[in-house]
């Protein structure tokens, strides 16, 4: 069973920051890798589910021209709002994933910390709503903890499994330390160099 809104509720309950994501520097040190991993330079739409309180979607509105992001718990939604409201382009709303997944097409969405709060059944549903949403140029980014975390239904290497299994993709980006495993899956397979015109 995918972890209940009660649990981000209660996180989110007279903290503003329940993961630490400002103050850490193993958070601050992750956010700029994954925005690193990030093989174009500006992106058309993004799309952040699980956005927290913003602090990655700060980073990602510098890198786009439309951003959506969302959140289950409402004082998430509230704190993301206030970080980025000087981004007119960005847009955050409280929604339950995968059963309210918004329209639209993107062309990178951003799977920060979030899988493994799914079941198997709502992470594939995720997965599948997250195929049907990319761009023909679309990309997609995970990257999640790798300990166990108690009460959640998957860790980050079953999260990445079935990302594998049901995103058809080619991986173009992988990054795996002790702590965290990113993965960039992308429509267009070429590096960076050679979209360039590098060799």
């Amino acid at each position: 069973m995918s972890v209940d809104d009660r649990y981000f509720d209660g996180l989110f309950a007279g903290n503003d920051d329940p993961w630490a994501f400002r103050e850490r520097w193993y958070e601050q040190r992750k956010r700029a890798i994954t925005l690193a991993a990030l093989p174009r330079r500006h992106y058309r739409a993004i799309f952040e589910p699980g956005c927290a309180n913003g602090e990655l979607s700060a980073e990602l509105a510098k890198r786009c021209d439309r951003l959506l992001c969302c959140d289950t718990a409402a004082a998430a939604v509230t704190l993301a709002r206030t970080r980025l409201s000087l981004f007119e382009h960005a847009e955050v709303r409280q929604c339950r994933l995968p059963q309210e997944w918004p329209s639209g097409q993107f062309d990178l969405i951003v799977l920060s910390e979030l899988g493994y709060y799914l079941d198997a059944e709502d992470l594939t549903g995720l997965i599948e709503h997250a195929s049907q949403a990319l761009t023909a140029d679309g990309q997609l980014l995970a990257c999640h903890w790798r300990p166990a975390i108690e009460g959640c239904p998957l860790n980050a290497r079953q999260v990445h499994d079935l990302i594998h299994e049901h995103l058809p993709l080619p991986r173009v980006v992988l990054h795996q330390e002790a702590d965290f495993l990113l993965e960039l899956f992308s429509r267009e397979p070429r590096s960076v160099a050679k979209l360039e015109g590098l060799r």
